[in-house]
């Protein structure tokens, strides 16, 4: 099972969010990698060039392992091999077209699954690290109504003054700061 958090964050949150970063020394790859693409360090002066989705990659934790999509839309470039790479995807927060926030998420694959083919569980330095990500944005970041979303500081003091925090942008009802 994958540790998965769903967070809404605008970009004073991401850059603090990455202020906190620059201590792991990650790199970052795009979810599909362009021929080339140099890694570079997840850190807030670097917030400008970060994709849209991203693999924050413990490279001195283990290697990134690459390789190409086999099938789909996507057929024949690059991508991170998600399972057996220490990386965390960060899906960023984006906007619609009516100036609603969508929920963005964080997400690691830690432990041996059946599913993903895990054989292994992650290294206990990696799992150490995704959990200090998870324990710092716990920490920082607000709680939601409806449970189970993360509120940056800035997003909540925005949704207080008006902005529209939606968990996807069809179906849902909005997502609120708790009290």
């Amino acid at each position: 099972m994958a540790d998965q958090l769903r967070i809404f964050m605008v970009e004073d949150d991401e850059r603090s969010f990455l202020r906190f970063l620059e201590r792991f020394s990650l790199d970052v790859y795009p979810r599909r990698i362009p021929e080339d693409w140099k890694p570079f360090r997840a850190e807030a002066a670097a917030h400008a060039r970060l994709p849209e989705e991203l693999y924050l990659a413990a490279s001195e934790l283990g290697a990134v392992l690459v390789d190409r999509v086999k099938r789909g839309p996507d057929k024949g470039s690059w991508r991170v091999d998600e399972v057996r790479s220490p990386v965390v995807f960060w899906e960023r927060c984006r906007r619609t077209e009516a100036g609603e926030l969508l929920a963005g998420q964080l997400w690691a694959e830690t432990s041996i699954t059946e599913q993903t083919g895990r054989r292994s569980a992650a290294p206990d330095r990696f799992r150490a690290l995704v959990q200090e990500l998870e324990q710092w944005l716990k920490k920082t970041c607000r709680k939601s109504e409806p449970a189970g979303f993360l509120i940056g500081p800035k997003a909540a003091r925005l949704a207080r003054e008006g902005l529209s925090l939606r968990a996807e942008e069809h179906r849902t009802s909005p997502v609120r700061v708790y009290r």
